[in-house]
Formats: C-alpha cells, structure tokens, sequence
C-alpha cells in the first residue's frame, strides 16, 4: 500500500505557534521534506526542530526549489521533486513536507500535490498560523474589522492595481522589491506597517511607512490600509 504525503505548515517563525496536529505528525512521519538542499539552513526544518527535536532523528529528503520565475526551471524542479516523494510513497512511506506559515497559502508544496493529484497518491494538509495572522497579533491590531475586505497579494509582482482594491491589503514577502513597493504605496496616499521575520530571533517591527527602510529581508510583511 503505497504511503500519504502530508504538507504540514510550521507556522511563521515561533515554535511555540506550531500547532499541536503539526507536531504529531511531524511525529508520525517516516521522512520529512523539505524544499531546501540542507536542513541546517532551512528556516521551517529550524522552526520546526525547536518545537520537536526528535525530528532530527527522522530522514530528511532534500527537494531543492529554486526562487525564480523561469518556468522551466520550477517545471524541472517540481516534477524531480514530485518523482522523489513518490518513490518514497511507492515503499509504503509516509512523508511529511513541511513550509512556513499555512500550507495552503503560496506554498511550495501545492506544486507536489498537483502532481501527485494526477498520479492519484493520497495527500493530506495541516495547517498552520499564517503569517498576516501573526503579524497583525504582534503589532497589536486586528487585520480586519466588520465589512472589510482583505486581500491578500505577493509583493514579488506588479502591485499597483492591487493597491486600488478596497480593504485591507496584505503584501507578502515584499523583500526583494521594497524601494518599489514603498513607492507606489506612498504614491496612493496609503498607510503602511510592516513586521520584517515575525518570531524569529531577528524580528523588526515598522509602525509606519516612513520606518520601513528601502532594503529588507525576504520574509517581510506589510499591511496597508
């Protein structure tokens, strides 16, 4: 009987917002994916570690994915990547991929499931605390409130029609083209906060546009209002 692939969402960055499922069944697995080629510099192996350390005792299968827009290159990728879990499936193991924040929400791991969708392997998905969710939480304000709206936008790509939707706007790893975005927000007249690595041991909070500096790490989140 062949194994489940299971996409299991660590959360943003603290340990302690892992969820209970996310740790059993981290537990439970025969190997733990990850999309990286070392664990060591993985951000969500090392968020998960900290909360379950007996992970290290698992085998770890390395699926590297690189940050890139070309298309052939994420095909090539994500099919060797869909081959090697379903080698792994085919001997009746269980594999546990895990991915920041909620494994439903621009997950690497959505690319696996289409794949093995097609191939007809089962597939399970645990959730985790996103990280708009814990951004709003540590700056202490609610994200949306009555009948607003929210929207929820990668920051890699073009955003200025984005901006002009109603609501709240979540801009998600906004990183790589902050100058950019910091224009175009300040352009619409808009207000902005922004938490730079929420949890992690190198968090930076920004309560307004004018603080966000020009240059951030990849996993910075901004709310616009």
């Amino acid at each position: 009987m062949a194994g489940i692939m299971y996409g299991i969402g660590v959360g943003p960055g603290d340990p302690e917002l892992m969820t209970l499922k996310a740790v059993r069944r981290i537990r439970e697995m025969d190997v733990i994916a990850i999309p990286h080629s070392d664990k060591n510099i993985c951000t969500a192996y090392q968020i998960a570690k900290a909360a379950v350390p007996e992970i290290e005792e698992k085998e770890c299968l390395y699926l590297p994915m690189p940050m890139t827009k070309d298309k052939k290159v994420l095909k090539d990728s994500h099919e060797s990547a869909a081959k090697a879990v379903m080698e792994r499936l085919d001997r009746g193991e269980n594999v546990g991929f895990i991915t920041l924040g909620d494994v439903t929400i621009y997950s690497t791991c959505s690319y696996l499931l289409e794949r093995l969708w097609k191939e007809g392997y089962a597939t399970r998905l645990e959730s985790g605390i996103t990280s708009f969710c814990a951004v709003a939480a540590r700056l202490g304000i609610p994200l949306v409130t009555g009948a607003e709206e929210l929207h929820v936008i990668p920051a890699s790509y073009q955003i200025k029609d984005a901006l002009k939707l109603p609501g709240v706007k979540v801009l998600m790893k906004a990183g790589r083209q902050m100058k950019a975005v910091k224009e175009e927000i300040g352009a619409g007249g808009f207000d902005a906060v922004m938490v730079e690595n929420c949890g992690m041991s190198d968090e930076r909070v920004y309560h307004s546009l004018v603080e966000i500096p020009d240059e951030a790490g990849y996993y910075s989140l901004i709310i616009v209002r």
